[in-house]
């Protein structure tokens, strides 16, 4: 048997075993590309009318949201800055899951909307592309470990892709419409993944970035030149200290970031999350996309700005590695690209889920033609006896 169909047999034992999973992954990711844009359009509490220049400081916001949702404990508060959206109050904690955004009316402190995000049809969607709606820890590994079958099936299609001869070759590029209905599926199987084999790379390593931590440090460590990937964390404050502002210290860091960055299209503070912790602040300068914010850090105490060894610092002290880091969720989603590159990524998603569809409709109907070939040879012996 020569190596080519032994890379055959491997893509569709790859295939037959992946499929399903590849399928959901591929189709829930076509779903989500466009969740903010729908969202917009359906959810009209994002926005508000602007009533003055005046803005209520994150401790109003803070006591308006946790008046219409007690007992929970605030994450964040985000400002956009444009388009008149209504300031979020961001309530999260991952030990007593649950996930609140108390939308509130920044220029009159009215509550807009409390939303419970888990129960939102695009963190549905969301938790079908990350976990297969399965409980995280079991979930998780399972789509990381079939998105790592997923980047052999595209190496192992390009090799069976790759045409024999040069002579005729351009037939590898087109799908034959006028051809028989079998001869169209594996077409729309061979080109057609041919076409977004590239992306589908693309996708595969991005996805694998968040789905092992060895692949994750592997390759930070590949574009940094050695650099071990240092996890998130908010430094600590100095604790023999004691705040002694008028004004709360998380409308002072909120205050400094406004007028550090008055162009931003929004600016997100959050409390500290942990005993001696710090405050944590961030500024957006593209709201479509999230790889070039400023991500600063100050003592609770003395507001004093602490320094962190991590990529989630400010864009121009990180390095090439660190900026790729930053890049990954919005090269993933096609964000990158803006309106396009998520149109992009909406139909290369659409095409990848019909991969799996058309490679089982392949095999079925070999198999089929297979068992025919069976029953026929077998008659011919049975008359060959009589």
């Amino acid at each position: 048997m020569n190596l080519k169909r032994w890379i055959g047999k491997i893509h569709l034992w790859l295939g037959l075993s992946s499929g399903l999973v590849v399928f959901i992954v591929a189709i829930t990711g076509c779903i989500y590309a466009f969740q903010s844009e729908i969202q917009d359009l359906i959810q009209p509490y994002r926005f508000v009318e602007k009533t003055g220049e005046t803005i209520l400081p994150p401790s109003e916001i803070w006591k308006r949201a946790d008046v219409a949702l007690p007992g929970k404990q605030l994450h964040g508060i985000l400002y956009p800055q444009v388009e008149n959206r209504a300031a979020q109050a961001i309530y999260y904690s991952f030990e007593d899951h649950y996930y609140y955004f108390v939308y509130v009316n920044q220029f009159t402190g009215e509550v807009q909307k409390v939303k419970d995000e888990f129960a939102d049809f695009f963190r549905l969607v969301l938790d079908g592309h990350f976990y297969l709606w399965l409980p995280a820890e079991i979930g998780q590994p399972v789509v990381a470990s079939f998105t790592l079958i997923f980047l052999l099936m595209v190496i192992s299609g390009l090799i069976l892709w790759w045409p024999k001869k040069k002579k005729g070759a351009e037939k590898s590029f087109k799908i034959r419409w006028d051809a028989r209905w079998r001869r169209k599926n594996y077409d729309l199987h061979q080109v057609l993944g041919f076409y977004v084999m590239i992306f589908a790379l693309v996708f595969a390593l991005t996805g694998l970035v968040w789905g092992f931590t060895w692949f994750r440090d592997g390759y930070y460590a590949a574009t940094t030149g050695g650099d071990k990937f240092v996890e998130y964390y908010a430094p600590l404050s100095d604790s023999t200290q004691q705040y002694s502002g008028e004004m709360p210290g998380i409308d002072q860091v909120w205050l400094k970031m406004r007028s550090e960055y008055p162009d931003a299209e929004w600016i997100e503070v959050h409390p500290p999350d942990y005993e001696h912790g710090s405050y944590a602040a961030n500024s957006n300068p593209d709201a479509s996309t999230l790889w070039k914010m400023d991500y600063r850090y100050f003592d609770q105490y003395t507001l004093e700005e602490l320094p962190v060894d991590h990529v989630w610092n400010r864009f121009h002290e990180a390095s090439f590695g660190d900026k790729l880091q930053r890049m990954n969720y919005d090269i993933h989603v096609g964000a990158i690209g803006g309106l396009a590159g998520k149109t992009l990524a909406f139909f290369l998603s659409a095409i990848i889920a019909s991969l799996p569809v058309t490679g089982f409709l392949i095999w079925w109907g070999r198999r089929k033609k297979s068992k025919k070939k069976q029953v026929v040879f077998s008659e011919e012996k049975i008359l060959e006896r009589v």
